[in-house]
């Protein structure tokens, strides 16, 4: 990819999401937002618009309590495509002080009810690197088939490319939070995001809302 063109991309992306801030779509991912996410309203909305619009499925390695994975079961329904919408989460709980848990898994299968979108998504309870994880999931996505890869776990994001690397499509979105700030998990992510942006299998496309770090995937 030429300079020009990805500096286009990065523009165009930034213009698409500005258009999204005026439709009723910013209303129900608002809503969404307020219920059951820490992430930034910007970020559910490219995560609207990357489930929507790119080829292949969606597989989400840390939901927490449903904010992304609503955000990406609305885009999906509206896609042109039907999507298989891949969602894990090891479960526990948190204390946080505007979204707290005791029951994270339990709040997240509420989330997915209330919002309407149940239907629509495989959750596992577990963790990413488990081996009955990894078989799930390996028995419901194939080589190349992830569009958009949507990581808000814990600090090695690396690992997980590592395994799940031959499911992602070439130009798979990644959508990754806490790239930085005073988050723990930050260090280990930025590090390792960077040395896969040296070694070409990243492209980076910005920063969005409040730390999440938005690029795509090459094989």
């Amino acid at each position: 990819m030429s300079e020009s063109v990805h500096t286009e991309d990065v523009l165009n992306l930034m213009y698409q999401l500005t258009e999204y801030r005026s439709q009723e779509i910013r209303q129900r991912l608002e809503k969404v937002g307020s219920a059951a996410s820490m992430l930034h309203l910007d970020v559910l909305l490219l995560i609207y618009h990357f489930a929507k619009f790119a080829p292949g499925n969606v597989l989400e390695i840390g939901a927490y309590i449903g904010g992304s994975t609503v955000a990406a079961a609305f885009g999906a329904s509206e896609s042109d495509t039907p999507k298989k919408i891949i969602s894990v989460e090891a479960g526990g709980g948190l204390k946080h002080r505007r979204i707290p848990s005791r029951n994270i898994f339990k709040d997240l299968k509420k989330n997915l009810a209330r919002f309407g979108v149940s239907e629509s998504v495989a959750l596992i309870n577990g963790y990413s690197f488990e081996e009955t994880t990894i078989s799930a999931i390996r028995q419901m996505l194939g080589h190349g088939e992830v569009g958009l890869f949507i990581f808000d776990a814990d600090g090695n994001v690396r690992r997980d490319l590592d395994c799940y690397g031959d499911l992602l499509a070439d130009g798979c979105w990644l959508v990754i939070d806490d790239y930085f700030g005073p988050c723990v998990k930050a260090v280990p992510r930025q590090a390792q995001v960077n040395e896969l942006v040296a070694a070409g299998r990243l492209v980076p496309f910005g920063f969005y809302g409040w730390s999440t770090w938005v690029g795509q995937w090459r094989t």
